[in-house]
């Protein structure tokens, strides 16, 4: 799948601050206050539904952030909006390092050994307090493969939509 059209999610409206409307966010970029320099976003409550945002201002506030939204100036109105995902498009993240990749990009992918036994596809992945781990599920199974370069994954091509992996299908 090309960049066009995905979404990243990139933090969640977690909380109401002040009477004015205000909102407190969680954001997961680096840093963390880079979520206001990727406009619009789109906010989602509910799968399939979103609505864009342009024109978010924000600040850090103690430990976390908070950001004002156009057109919601008071309580009642902000609080309609604490728990929704703020997700922008793919294509306004700059481009990932080297051996760096952006989760959204990695789901999709086939997943195969180094002996060629197809694995299934990457689902999705999840941090643990010691690596990233990648789900691959091939409709009757599901794997959980850290995500550690050069032990169990051997090769990542974006544009061939293949992730090689040392593993052993039976595990």
């Amino acid at each position: 799948m090309s960049e066009a059209g995905r979404r990243v999610p990139v933090g969640r409206i977690v909380g109401l601050y002040g009477v004015q409307g205000w909102l407190k966010i969680e954001s997961w970029t680096e840093p963390r206050t880079k979520i206001f320099d990727y406009q619009p976003w789109l906010l989602s409550s509910a799968p399939g539904a979103a609505s864009e945002i342009t024109g978010v201002k924000g600040r850090p506030q103690g430990k976390g952030l908070v950001a004002q939204l156009p057109g919601v100036d008071d309580r009642d109105a902000a609080a309609a909006l604490v728990g929704s995902d703020i997700h922008v498009a793919r294509e306004q993240l700059p481009p990932p390092g080297k051996d760096e990749y952006y989760w959204v990009d990695l789901e999709g992918l086939e997943v195969v050994t180094t002996e060629g036994t197809a694995l299934g596809r990457v689902n999705h992945l999840f941090a643990t307090g010691a690596n990233d781990v990648v789900v691959v599920r091939d409709g009757e199974r599901e794997r959980l493969i850290p995500f550690i370069q050069g032990s169990y994954v051997c090769s990542v091509d974006l544009s061939g939509g293949r992730m090689v992996v040392d593993w052993d299908p039976e595990f």
